[in-house]
């Protein structure tokens, strides 16, 4: 599945290059965190995005917000070494490091986006 590169703008480029499944919270259902980058040679864009499902409530009422970040290069390969420690990123109640660092809560049951990271520059991410 190819996305529309927020930074050159070329369609069918931006893809997930790495994603882990992250446990449910108060909120959503499913929830990843995955590694974006463009593969136009010229443009070198890298980010993050997250993914996020809902089921709740009616039948027919699923929703779902898949938002992208640009973050720095030091950002993107920091989450890159955390996510690659993961023995099973596609189990969202994996015990390990790297589900019980990408994964916290607050107290109140909603997930927290990893620290240290600048989140600036979003942008929805467009399949095309």
């Amino acid at each position: 599945m190819s996305f529309t590169c927020p930074q050159c703008r070329s369609s069918n480029t931006l893809a997930i290059k790495n994603s882990i499944e992250l446990p449910p919270d108060s909120r959503s259902d499913e929830i990843a965190l995955q590694l974006v980058a463009c593969s136009k040679g010229d443009c070198g864009f890298r980010g993050v995005a997250i993914y996020e499902e809902s089921r709740r409530g009616a039948l027919d009422s699923d929703h779902w917000d898949h938002t992208g970040y640009q973050v720095s290069n030091e950002d993107f390969e920091t989450l890159k070494e955390t996510l690659s420690q993961c023995p099973r990123a596609t189990l969202p109640d994996c015990p390990c490091e790297s589900h019980l660092e990408l994964g916290a809560q607050s107290n109140s049951g909603r997930w927290q986006p990893p620290k240290g990271v600048d989140w600036g520059n979003a942008f929805q991410m467009v399949i095309e």
